[in-house]
């Protein structure tokens, strides 16, 4: 299990992220403080707002996905 801090800002990179987490054959799940949503719903990605420090937890590995999740990842 994995597990990132990312940042999305605009819709156009939070269907670039649930793209991605679509692809993948595992659970993955975002959120923050006691929300957690499954981070392939578009919907709910979308209501966990913009510019939030989203936790993101992966229960196994993607190569393709991980690029995604580099490219949103914040330092904490």
């Amino acid at each position: 299990m994995n597990s990132w801090k990312i940042r999305l800002g605009a819709p156009s990179e939070v269907e670039e992220f649930v793209g991605a987490a679509g692809k993948c054959d595992f659970d993955i799940d975002a959120g923050f403080g006691h929300i957690t949503i499954d981070a392939k719903s578009f919907l709910g990605m979308m209501g966990l707002g913009y510019s939030r420090i989203v936790d993101v937890t992966c229960r196994g590995e993607n190569k393709e996905f991980e690029k995604v999740l580099k490219k949103y990842a914040v330092m904490s």
